[in-house]
């Protein structure tokens, strides 16, 4: 006669009670702070290219402006210059081309080497303050941006000191300054009629 024995049946604590096995949900957990750590770590880097975007285009006007400030200087000593060996003649140009040749000369006279790029706009292209007969007394960006520059000038540039406009920044010769052709706060402006020889003028106090 055989003698029936039952076989145990070995069923995992977790699959009978109907849920899932502990490696698996230790799998979920750490899937999920990954993608939590990855999403921290876009949001650090988005930052992070924010500040150094806004440090290069703050390093990059402060380089534009020094540029507008050498060629500035540069057309304002040709200015000088032309002003210099006027004789009896005109003083002032007519054209800025008149800089690199000067025509009231038979023999060539050059003042400045080319007609700079303004480093603001990109252009060769400049505000010209006018004075009697149309010459040309100065120059000045047509830029309408705020500059990033509004104090700490050297002397020759100290009227530029709290701007709020490239084109505020007007480079005249120096004969004009010390004539006072150059009104309070740079503007530019046409400048007053120079008194006629014979003509009186009021006498300084």
């Amino acid at each position: 006669m055989h003698t029936c024995r039952a076989k145990s049946l070995s069923v995992p604590i977790g699959r009978w009670r109907g849920g899932s096995t502990r490696p698996g949900v230790r799998r979920r957990h750490a899937a999920g702070f990954t993608y939590l750590g990855l999403l921290l770590l876009v949001a650090v880097m988005g930052i992070w290219l924010t500040v150094v975007s806004q440090v290069w285009q703050t390093t990059q006007q402060r380089e534009k402006e020094d540029e507008l400030l050498f060629v500035g200087d540069q057309m304002r000593r040709a200015l000088t210059a032309y002003a210099a060996t006027a004789g009896g003649g005109q003083r002032y140009p007519q054209r800025l081309e008149d800089l690199l040749k000067d025509p009231r000369f038979p023999a060539p006279r050059r003042y400045l080497r080319k007609i700079y790029v303004d480093p603001i706009t990109g252009r060769a292209e400049w505000g010209l303050l006018k004075g009697p007969g149309d010459v040309i007394m100065g120059v000045y960006s047509l830029s309408e941006e705020e500059p990033l520059k509004k104090s700490e000038f050297r002397l020759a540039d100290r009227a530029f000191e709290g701007k709020t406009k490239y084109s505020e920044w007007v480079f005249v010769p120096r004969v004009s300054v010390r004539r006072g052709m150059l009104p309070p706060g740079g503007a530019p402006q046409v400048a007053p009629q120079q008194p006629q020889p014979g003509q009186r003028t009021n006498p300084r106090r």
